[in-house]
């Protein structure tokens, strides 16, 4: 039963964390397309600031599985060939899989760790949502100013 809040509360924490993670990128990114005289640096700029901001939030949840994993009562991520064990270059990848909400199917959680990664799906889609209307808002501010300049 105490498992059960626990990954509850894990589950939370890293939701809250990837939204304070994504919120400040975007803040500093903000600031910092500004600084850039023309139309397309700034597209550039937003584009690679998003994907560190996903990157960071994919490689939190990653490790997390990767923690959780360790915790037999928590659950398990299993791989389609069973004799291979989780790896930090797995965990990466299965939460690249579920934050995107592809989700191919040849890793597939059990026990807590479907909370877990329910919750990364959900959490992944609306801040990559965020980041879309981030930049629709950025690119629509700018290109007005800048039509000429590119």
């Amino acid at each position: 039963m105490i498992f059960i809040f626990f990954t509850v509360a894990a589950a939370i924490t890293l939701a809250m964390a990837s939204v304070l993670i994504h919120n400040e990128c975007l803040h500093i990114l903000d600031r910092v397309v500004d600084s850039f005289s023309t139309h397309r640096r700034r597209l550039v700029m937003t584009m690679f600031g998003l994907l560190v901001a996903h990157i960071l939030e994919i490689w939190l949840y990653a490790g997390a599985y990767l923690a959780l994993a360790q915790l037999p009562s928590v659950g398990a991520i299993h791989m389609t060939m069973p004799e291979m064990t989780l790896t930090a270059l797995d965990a990466v990848y299965y939460s690249a899989m579920v934050y995107t909400t592809v989700g191919f199917g040849d890793m597939v959680p059990s026990g807590g760790l479907r909370l877990i990664t329910a919750t990364e799906a959900l959490v992944g889609l609306s801040l990559i949502t965020w980041s879309a209307s981030f930049t629709y808002l950025q690119m629509q501010g700018h290109l007005g100013s800048n039509q000429g300049s590119e």
